[in-house]
């Protein structure tokens, strides 16, 4: 065996030890891990070992180690979930189709506790998103920024975070992947259409409606459906 296989096969338990190590001092979000010699002495490895393990744990955003500063507790990223699920539609894994059919039934129950659950506040922004919407037409670019936001704010007015994890991933994931989504709807015709159903969620999620929320946010994915299948997505 290489040195340079036993140094990636060190820092790869060294990656596992130090997650496992968050776990047993039961550190929460935001919490500082020991500095790199502290543990590569608790661990008994080299620092080079660790350094590459707290690089590793940055990447899959368990961790902060950003400007410098010590090791931090990071906060769940709607981002590390998105890249595996890019990678997987990239790869040929899945399909675009199937993402999205993941992601209609997370929305659908998304929604139904948005209405339920949402602040006043939160109901307005939802109502003001959808404005904006019809306020930047036609402009794809900026309507596919409000379109991840407004789904995003119906993750986090469920009052579940996982909801917005998933939401958010799949929303990075469908503006990344080519021209998707408002890209495949050629005509502005098409495009006051899909915005008008966002209208039509926010007000339901405005009039506490959880039965003609979801009955929009289905209309909603069937259009969003069909045209993929006209611009030949899979």
């Amino acid at each position: 065996m290489s040195e340079e296989t036993k140094d990636q096969g060190r820092a790869g338990s060294t990656t596992k030890r130090i997650y496992e190590f968050i776990r047993s001092e039961d550190l929460t979000l935001g919490d500082s891990l020991p500095s790199e010699m502290e543990l590569a002495k608790r661990l008994e490895v080299g620092r080079g070992a660790v350094r590459e393990a707290l690089r590793a744990l940055e990447a899959l955003h368990v961790i902060d180690s950003g400007n410098g500063r010590r090791a931090r507790v990071a906060g769940i990223d709607p981002n590390a979930l998105a890249i595996l699920i890019d990678h997987a539609i990239r790869t040929g894994q899945v399909t675009t189709q199937q993402v999205l059919d993941v992601r209609r039934s997370i929305e659908m129950r998304a929604i139904h506790l948005a209405a339920i659950r949402r602040s006043e506040e939160e109901a307005q922004q939802i109502v003001r998103l959808a404005a904006e919407m019809m306020d930047n037409l036609p402009d794809r670019q900026i309507l596919s920024r409000l379109d991840v936001a407004f789904h995003r704010a119906i993750g986090l007015a469920s009052r579940n975070p996982m909801y917005d994890l998933f939401i958010g991933s799949f929303s990075a994931v469908m503006n990344e992947s080519g021209p998707i989504g408002w890209q495949t709807r050629p005509s502005d015709e098409e495009l006051v259409a899909i915005i008008k159903q966002h209208t039509v969620i926010a007000e339901a999620v405005r009039d506490t409606d959880p039965t003609a929320a979801e009955a929009a946010m289905s209309d909603h994915f069937d259009m969003t459906v069909r045209a993929l299948i006209n611009s030949g997505y899979q």
